[in-house]
């Protein structure tokens, strides 16, 4: 039985596309449908080429001299009509080690510079993010953050407030704030491992 027998791209977009599936389910009915996607065409779709290179990088960075704060972002997004906090992200261009693309958003975002951890390649390999609606993944990749914080290598359209977040804020933004839930899920690592908060990658 062939689960998805038709593939329709409904967009043309730059950074994200819709398209329009017929597909046939384990009952033998068929039905539609519809999945968003970076992909710019259908023969790009993870579904067809069975690959999985990351489409974004997330960045778990930590900051201070005793390395006591998490790099957030309070970001603008148009889905909610509000603002999110989340860890720095970004997307990963075309034939860039997502390594290089982590160092180069959290500069953008930030300001600040970014040192990666040499980690297991389970810790870091590509993961999904919303399996229900789209087959988007990113890498995350961990390390430290130094310097200043600036908004001189921002985008325009880009609305981001930087936070330093300390334990005690970390508590307060998972009780009372909106937060993506790659961000929340370590930041709870964060508050539960306080002698080495890298101790999960076993380094």
């Amino acid at each position: 039985m062939e689960r998805i027998k038709k593939i329709e791209q409904c967009t043309h977009n730059p950074f994200v596309n819709l398209y329009d599936l017929q597909v046939c389910h384990k009952n033998g009915k068929e039905g539609k449908y519809y999945v968003a996607s970076r992909a710019k065409s259908a023969e790009q779709l993870k579904m067809n080429t069975g690959e999985n290179p990351p489409d974004g990088v997330v960045i778990y960075a930590l900051y201070g001299e005793t390395h006591d704060r998490v790099v957030l972002v309070r970001q603008f997004r148009y889905p909610l009509g509000d603002y999110v906090y989340e860890l720095p992200a970004g997307l990963v261009e075309f034939g860039e080690d997502f390594h290089r693309a982590a160092v180069r958003e959290l500069k953008e975002e930030t300001g600040l510079t970014f040192t990666p951890l040499s980690v297991e390649e389970m810790y870091e390999r590509p993961a999904f993010t919303s399996v229900g609606m789209t087959d988007e993944s990113c890498a995350t990749v961990y390390g430290y953050a130094s310097g200043e914080i600036s908004r001189d290598y921002m985008e325009e359209s880009e609305d981001i407030e930087i936070i330093l977040a300390d334990r005690n804020e970390i508590r307060r933004i998972l009780r009372e704030e909106k937060v993506a839930i790659i961000c929340s899920y370590m930041l709870m690592h964060f508050l539960a491992d306080q002698e080495n908060p890298f101790g999960f990658l076993q380094l």
